[in-house]
């Protein structure tokens, strides 16, 4: 199965975010078919709190990629802003994952 490329997602309120999972990113597991538990996050268009300390670049929150974000906190997230009213997420399961951040990074 080749990778796909999701559309951006826009939620209610006006945040927008790429949401990405494939073998080519910081994907649980890295696959080109999930379901997944951890995805790949880049680029919103405003600084949330949520998905901060995932951050690759903490100091440039719109302008980076935050890597292996749980599924649970990426719909914690959504409904945060209203929930999604455009765009597409890849198949997610909202489960158990080993990369909740760690205070020190």
């Amino acid at each position: 199965m080749k990778a796909k490329q999701y559309r951006p997602v826009q939620c209610e309120d006006g945040f927008n975010i790429s949401i990405q999972a494939s073998e080519r990113n910081y994907s649980s597991p890295r696959d080109n078919e999930g379901p997944y538990i951890e995805v790949e996050l880049g680029f919103p268009n405003a600084k949330d709190e949520t998905i901060l300390p995932y951050a690759e670049d903490r100091t440039d929150p719109t302008g980076t990629v935050y890597p292996y974000v749980p599924t649970e906190v990426v719909l914690e997230m959504l409904l945060k802003h209203g929930g999604m009213v455009e765009g597409e997420v890849p198949p997610m399961i909202v489960g158990y994952s080993n990369n909740f951040p760690n205070e020190d990074r």
